[in-house]
């Protein structure tokens, strides 16, 4: 069952909620430390590139996951990317395979098996940084600059995943950007101190198809993302007049009366429907005549560091 992120997970400082639920997190830490024995397998026929999160939804992992996928493709790799199958996050993988090529197993070990015998020579999973039994040849972390780490706390007294100081273990941070005059030296300065060592590639959030929309329109605006809000504010930023919102958990499976409902508001109110990519997917065929949705792409401000980046990692780890 999905759920809407609490909002106090967000607090730049835990609030009592948090302290009350933190002794609650040592089911999570208890996890971590199981999953950090597994013995790691090790891949020689193919290179591995895993982009996850440590924060729990909306940092922009699978926009990041087709871009460095479009990259090496541009780059003469022959590139795969793959997502473990899960039944209640179809949307995530229909839009990967709408965009690129995919594979999608319910284990790991068995994606990578399978890439390897179509002979791809690099694979790139959306997810999976939580996996332990993998030793991937190169390790990404997504995280949103308008959140960052949120109230620092593990789930359920927090959005994390695992601890910050876990970026010890990573490769590199893909930074989403929505305001490009936005301070950033706070979070810069933090992962610093945690991984000196590690690399931070600052992305740009923009909006692919923004020619197709009349913006001083009234819009309702529904989806069901990781992190709506964020996603609110792309659109304001360009001009977007959003005049009503309806949000749903993450994930949510689209049911017909959800969309009768949203299209009997927009006509009473005389407003424009607009919605994710990732939503508009799931939308019944029926009613997508009646919505727009926004295509959403990524502009890395140092791609040609970044594929360097990469070269360098996945040719050194032999």
């Amino acid at each position: 069952m999905n759920l809407n992120k609490p909002k106090f997970w967000d607090l730049r400082k835990p609030n009592y909620l948090a302290y009350l639920l933190l002794p609650l997190t040592i089911l999570i830490k208890i996890n971590i430390f199981i999953s950090n024995l597994y013995s790691k397998k090790k891949f020689d026929k193919i290179k591995t590139i895993c982009i996850g999160n440590i924060y729990l939804g909306g940092t922009g992992k699978t926009p990041a996951t087709l871009k460095l996928y479009q990259l090496l493709k541009d780059n003469d790799y022959n590139v795969v990317n793959a997502k473990k199958f899960y039944s209640n996050q179809q949307d995530e993988y229909l839009l990967l395979k709408n965009k690129s090529q995919i594979i999608s197993l319910k284990n790991r070990k068995e994606i990578i098996k399978h890439a390897i015998e179509k002979n791809y020579e690099l694979i790139i999973f959306d997810d999976g940084l939580q996996d332990k039994t993998i030793d991937y040849n190169l390790k990404f972390v997504c995280f949103d600059s308008q959140n960052f780490i949120g109230n620092g706390f593990l789930i359920p007294a927090g959005p994390l995943r695992e601890k910050i100081n876990s970026l010890r273990k990573y490769d590199g941070v893909i930074l989403k950007i929505l305001d490009r005059n936005k301070d950033l030296s706070e979070i810069i300065s933090k992962i610093k101190s945690i991984n000196p060592k590690i690399e931070i590639f600052n992305t740009y959030v923009k909006i692919k198809n923004i020619d197709m929309f009349k913006r001083s329109d009234q819009y309702l605006f529904f989806s069901g993302i990781g992190n709506s809000t964020s996603f609110k504010e792309i659109l304001i930023k360009n001009d977007f007049n959003i005049v009503e919102e309806k949000i749903f958990t993450d994930h949510y499976n689209y049911k017909n009366k959800d969309i009768l409902e949203i299209i009997e508001l927009a006509k009473k109110k005389n407003m424009r429907i607009i919605t994710t990519e990732k939503d508009y997917i799931k939308i019944p065929n029926h009613f997508k005549e009646k919505i727009s949705f926004v295509e959403i792409d990524l502009e890395i401000s140092e791609e040609n560091k970044l594929i360097e980046f990469i070269k360098s990692i996945i040719n050194e780890k032999n």
